[in-house]
């Protein structure tokens, strides 16, 4: 990718994050979220990881999105633009961000990861197919030791092999949590006796 496409989408990016932040109206800030998230995927396509390109598309621009415009739905849009600015908050909030691009800044200072690239440090793919050994599935495997790196499949045998516990707890509370927001928006909708 060019350089100058790489300015742009990181551009919309932040931009699009940026008014995430700032905006007062919550649909206006949902949408600015997923502008903000086809950027990122943008990004991706651009350092060749197809997969995780179009599964930011798929499932945050597209299912989490739907789901935060359907809570969105549910809350009283016109008392959350009438709120009053909060000062200290934005206070808070500028010097929380001016902490952690210092701590970004230096964490990658510290490393050499900047210099590496795929001339200095190729992918041992054939050591890797040795290393995982016959846990994989046989057609991950065959594409190492082809010299072609499965990244779907790959990450697809490691989130259900190893994290599945993990998955189905993350998916239990997101179901909780969807749920509450649906609950204590009824509970302040109903009319005081």
């Amino acid at each position: 990718m060019p350089p100058l496409l790489f300015y742009f989408f990181a551009l919309i990016t932040l931009g699009f994050g940026f008014m995430v932040v700032t905006g007062r109206n919550p649909v206006t800030c949902a949408l600015s979220l997923a502008a903000s998230f086809v950027g990122l995927a943008a990004l991706f396509l651009s350092l060749d990881a197809y997969f995780i390109g179009v599964i930011q598309i798929l499932v945050y621009a597209g299912a989490v999105m739907v789901l935060f415009l359907f809570i969105i739905m549910l809350l009283d849009i016109k008392t959350e633009e009438g709120k009053k600015l909060n000062l200290p908050a934005i206070v808070s909030g500028v010097l929380l961000a001016v902490f952690l691009t210092l701590q970004i800044f230096m964490v990658a200072g510290s490393t050499d990861l900047a210099g590496k690239t795929a001339a200095t440090a190729p992918l041992a793919l054939a050591e890797a197919s040795a290393k995982i050994g016959k846990a994989a599935l046989p057609t991950i495997t065959k594409d190492l030791k082809a010299g072609e790196l499965p990244d779907a499949k790959l990450i697809g045998f490691t989130l259900f092999d190893q994290y599945g516990f993990h998955l189905q707890v993350i998916g239990l509370l997101l179901l909780v949590g969807t749920i509450g927001v649906v609950v204590l928006s009824k509970r302040e909708r109903s009319p005081a006796p």
